[in-house]
């Protein structure tokens, strides 16, 4: 199935990271909702901050490698990042989903071929 993936990011990050994950197919789409205000504690005082909320579309199967993704390209310390269960969609927009939401495999760990510059022939 899929499953909705929401994000909170600065505004100058949100695009860069919408289409670094759309270009290594973890997500099959996002929306981006700009101006969103948001107040928070953060180190024991309230903050605010103007962000872009995203909304992700992917496959479940994509989630720990999403998550993974998100984390690393993010540039909060602690991104919000929530993962929802979509529980009814319309069935076409599923199935475009899941074919559009996948990644490239990974190579497998080949083993390289050294040459022994030090053979003798």
């Amino acid at each position: 199935m899929i499953r909705l993936v929401v994000v909170t990011a600065p505004a100058a990050s949100a695009e860069p990271l919408a289409r670094k994950l759309l270009l290594e197919r973890l997500v099959a789409c996002v929306n981006f909702v700009r101006g969103v205000r948001s107040l928070y504690w953060w180190n024991g005082k309230l903050d605010k901050a103007r962000e872009t909320l995203l909304v992700f579309k992917t496959a479940a199967r994509n989630i720990p490698r999403l998550l993974a993704r998100i984390r690393a390209l993010h540039p909060y310390d602690v991104p919000e990042i929530l993962v929802l269960e979509v529980e009814v969609a319309n069935p076409p927009y599923v199935k475009w989903v899941l074919r559009e939401a996948r990644p490239k495999k990974n190579p497998k760990n080949k083993k390289k071929r050294h040459h022994n510059i030090n053979a003798v022939i």
